[in-house]
């Protein structure tokens, strides 16, 4: 008897021990770009993350970066199963999602959160696979502003002959300011600040967060340093576009049923993202903003469909995604005139 009961032990241990080894998390390096590094707000967000992943079999290794440019050389190269990037840059790896970024598409955060709760339902799952990559999810950074050294550039036509940061790997930055009639001077995410701050340039474009974290009130009021009640610069109150962090997912490390797992994680936790984002612009001092005329509007609307369909036929935004993006646009807003007259 006692013979027998080893034996069946021994059975036991050579069924189970390998299904325990199946079981086991497999480590996954993410790559985080934060800007402000290993306590910033995506690394903060992306611990959640990484908690929940465990459930999934994935123990999420996660690395920040400072520089978007590194974290995504690292990703290519495999040095990274996944990694946290801009929209304009994941572009790259999947024309579709990055195309959310595109100019003057969303100008509100509800129709924002239309289009991210989209993209993480199951029906969008084939889009999400592109170039070899997963995209894992899709987190809002919030609105590009545009941040001026100088106020009295309030309109299009006064942004002629001014110089604007733009980021050298998204060509569609370059076109843009070209438009207008203002001078494109390539620039990356380590440098575009510092740039405007030092008045290298008169004019950028980033998120609220950018604010404090890069220190621009250095850019908008030089002689004060942002203590001026009255300071020179200002920020436009027009969005530019509605930024997007991504992951992106190599599909060797990252199966389609975890993918749609984690894109339905990062949807879940929309409201809390979309908080941060709310309080950064609510908190920006009422004295930086620039209001432009309403009767401009219309014609910076314009430009804007202008330079998206331009884009779009040069290959570098996705027509699907902005007639998506239009169809949540007339979902807010019937009464626009591409609704009864669509070009997108």
């Amino acid at each position: 008897m006692k013979k027998t009961w080893l034996a069946t032990l021994a059975l036991g241990t050579l069924i189970f021990a390998p299904l325990s080894q199946t079981n086991a998390a497999e480590s996954k390096k993410i790559c985080i770009f934060d800007i402000a590094g290993n306590s910033g707000p995506v690394m903060s967000l992306m611990q959640d993350w990484k908690a929940e992943a465990l459930k999934w079999g994935i123990d999420a290794q996660l690395v920040p970066y400072t520089n978007e440019g590194i974290a995504a050389v690292d990703l290519q190269g495999g040095a990274c199963d996944a990694a946290m990037i801009t929209g304009i840059r994941a572009r790259k790896y999947n024309r579709y999602t990055g195309t959310t970024d595109s100019i003057g598409s969303i100008q509100d955060l509800d129709s924002f959160q239309k289009v991210l709760m989209v993209l993480a339902h199951p029906s969008q799952a084939d889009k999400m696979h592109q170039n070899g990559y997963h995209i894992l999810g899709i987190a809002p950074a919030g609105a590009a502003y545009i941040f001026v050294n100088d106020r009295q550039i309030s309109s299009l036509a006064k942004a002629a002959g001014k110089k604007v940061a733009v980021l050298s790997y998204d060509k569609t930055q370059a076109e843009m300011v070209a438009m207008v009639g203002a001078t494109p001077v390539d620039s990356d995410i380590t440098n575009f600040s510092t740039k405007f701050n030092n008045g290298i340039v008169d004019i950028i474009a980033a998120p609220m967060a950018a604010y404090e974290a890069l220190e621009l009130y250095k850019g908008m009021d030089k002689e004060q340093l942002g203590k001026s009640p009255n300071p020179k610069g200002g920020v436009i109150n027009y969005p530019l576009m509605q930024i997007t962090l991504q992951l992106i997912g190599s599909a060797k490390a990252f199966s389609a049923d975890v993918a749609q797992k984690t894109r339905t994680y990062f949807a879940s936790q929309l409201d809390k993202a979309l908080r941060l984002v709310r309080d950064a612009e609510q908190g920006l001092d009422d004295k930086w903003w620039v209001e432009i005329p309403e009767e401009d509007k219309p014609e910076y609307e314009h430009l804007m469909q202008q330079a998206r369909i331009q884009i779009r036929d040069s290959g570098q935004y996705d027509g699907e995604m902005l007639t998506l993006l239009r169809k949540v646009r007339c979902s807010s807003d019937a009464s626009r005139a591409e609704c009864t007259d669509p070009v997108e």
